[in-house]
């Protein structure tokens, strides 16, 4: 039996959670998407222009029988950096905040205990959002599993393979692929 749970995070740019979060064990589906603007449907352009309030997500469902939320969210929290304010590395705006949207205090308690075991960890105090899960939109299709159908593309090659290297790397036996 399965026990399927949804969270969504946003670490920066979607391309790289995504490609960070997919083929964890027990992580069913990585949707790459828009939360916590202002505006229905926005579009990557819209969301770019930095005028909506989204945030790059991604909507993670997953099998808390297999994984749970906490695993998830510590490599989340290491695969980027959750001390820089509304940027990640050369993408800059408050589409690449930090955030995560929890859907009940159990979430909001585990969230809070990550953070709090990882405040030692990094130099800076953690800036991540933690806000109550709000409407979810579906990112453009050519968004999906973008980092594995484009993994040769510079940007790919020279900003998230490195990622998800030291990523699983860390985490291997955390990985089915």
């Amino acid at each position: 039996m399965m026990y399927m749970e949804k969270i969504i995070i946003g670490g920066g740019c979607f391309w790289c959670t995504e490609g960070i979060i997919s083929g964890l064990n027990g992580v069913l589906k990585v949707l790459p998407g828009y939360c916590g603007g202002d505006i229905e449907n926005p579009t990557y352009e819209q969301v770019c222009g930095k005028k909506t309030g989204h945030a790059e997500v991604v909507e993670v469902t997953y099998d808390s029988k297999i994984i749970d939320l906490k695993t998830i969210l510590e490599i989340f929290f290491v695969s980027h950096d959750p001390t820089q304010l509304n940027r990640q590395g050369n993408d800059i705006g408050p589409q690449y905040r930090s955030i995560i949207f929890y859907n009940n205090a159990d979430e909001r308690s585990i969230i809070n205990l990550v953070i709090n075991n990882l405040s030692n960890v990094f130099d800076e105090d953690i800036v991540t959002e933690v806000v109550p899960s709000m409407k979810f939109y579906i990112a453009e299709k050519y968004h999906h599993e973008y980092y594995s159908r484009n993994s040769t593309q510079p940007y790919c090659a020279m900003v998230i393979s490195p990622k998800i290297r030291k990523i699983r790397e860390k985490y291997l036996n955390l990985y089915t692929r």
